[in-house]
């Protein structure tokens, strides 16, 4: 068979398991978990119009819930060591392109994440909205740096000439991510080359920088005289963080773009338990909105955050996906597939890790058998998130490295 007709062949195949998983999933959804969705993203909505009866400080360090007094204590302490702590120090105003979080919920969350730690430790920071004209928003904000993506659907909505003008009378540095193409972009060499002639001046990866200095793929950039930096994902605890007024009624939560690799490890969980599913592409749960305020009621009711990587993640130390830092933030006890990073990043006791289907489907009994051992747990990794983990270490990090430039 030629290698032409092979492809085609596995990608046929690859079709037709997704669609299978994706109908033997949804057949044994626990019916009580369709039916109680819109209820549950009501509810969420209501409490956050009414946050001040779930968030006030006094509530919630008064709170007899060790994680919503623990949340809230290292709230404060976090914010107060990052409040404005670079205003007088840095002549940083960076500008961040923001997709649409209709066409890219991850996207959306992970750059206006980044944009609302800069602000807050006191770099002048604006997002660039989809479609929003580059020279017009120049001429507002003056930036110094430019953050966009390494992807068609980001460079061709950048006006290169505007860029280019700017760069004539006026300092800006301009960073793309740095993405290989084993992630499923165009060869790295012509859009390396298609930077260095559009004015690109540094790269910047959300992965591990210990992963990226080791995998000898990424040389290619500094083969061209470029530096890559690093901002890592992290718990936004502007959005996540406990919220005090509700039982953990929900025997699981998970909120992410459906992937084939939910299946496996969600199917026998899914049709015994009755819990909150939610992100695009999920059948049960047409009309997803973006909510990053609203998501943290939802979590406030889960005994299980359910999380599970990308095998890439499982494959590399690369990276952990945001959920693992906003499920640990807000103290959900959390049941995860083993990504290679979390070894390096949290303690053991932190999660619950499963090294295979069958010890998640057994770990998540033994949570909801053992909620002590899962509060134990969920404490750990909230101190541990707040601690080492927040995006306002990020985000003064990521300056730092844009010194160093």
């Amino acid at each position: 068979m030629s290698k032409l007709l092979a492809d085609k062949w596995s990608r046929r195949k690859e079709k037709f398991r997704r669609s299978w998983d994706k109908v033997i999933f949804n057949a044994f959804l626990h019916p009580q978990t369709s039916a109680q969705h819109k209820d549950v993203l009501w509810t969420a909505e209501f409490a956050l119009f009414h946050a001040g009866d779930h968030e006030s400080a006094d509530l919630c360090l008064k709170s007899s819930c060790p994680i919503i007094r623990q949340g809230w204590e290292l709230k404060a302490s976090t914010e107060l060591k990052y409040r404005a702590l670079l205003k007088d120090f840095t002549d940083e105003r960076i500008l961040i392109h923001v997709p649409d979080p209709v066409h890219s919920p991850a996207g959306y969350s992970l750059f206006t994440n980044l944009a609302e730690s800069l602000s807050f430790i006191g770099v002048p920071t604006r997002t660039l909205a989809w479609e929003e004209p580059l020279a017009e928003v120049f001429a507002q904000f003056s930036p110094s740096t430019l953050l966009t993506s390494d992807h068609t659907e980001y460079l061709s909505r950048i006006n290169w000439k505007a860029v280019s003008d700017y760069k004539q009378q006026s300092r800006l540095r301009v960073g793309l991510t740095a993405s290989l193409e084993a992630y499923g972009n165009t060869p790295l060499a012509g859009r390396l080359d298609w930077a260095k002639r559009n004015g690109v001046d540094f790269f910047y990866s959300f992965r591990d920088e210990d992963y990226v200095n080791n995998r000898e793929e990424y040389a290619s950039f500094m083969g061209h005289g470029f530096k890559i930096v690093f901002i890592p994902f992290g718990a936004n605890i502007l959005h996540y963080y406990p919220v005090a007024g509700f039982e953990r009624d929900l025997d699981f939560v998970l909120i992410a773009t459906r992937k084939s690799e939910h299946a496996s490890y969600l199917r026998s969980i899914s049709n015994k338990y009755c819990g909150f599913i939610d992100g695009p592409g999920w059948r049960h749960a047409p009309g997803f909105s973006f909510n990053r305020a609203r998501d943290r009621y939802i979590y406030a009711r889960a005994k299980v955050g359910l999380n599970v990587h990308l095998p890439e993640q499982i494959q590399w130390p690369c990276e952990l996906n945001e959920r693992t830092y906003q499920l640990a933030a807000c103290g959900v006890p959390q049941l995860i597939d083993h990504p290679r990073l979390i070894d390096k990043l949290f303690s053991k006791n932190a999660f619950f890790v499963a090294d295979s289907v069958t010890q998640y489907k057994k770990m998540f009994r033994e949570i909801m058998a053992d909620p002590q051992k899962a509060e134990h747990r969920a404490l750990t990794a909230q101190r541990e998130a707040f601690d080492q983990h927040n995006t306002f270490l990020r985000a003064h990090r990521f300056v730092q490295q844009l010194n160093g430039l």
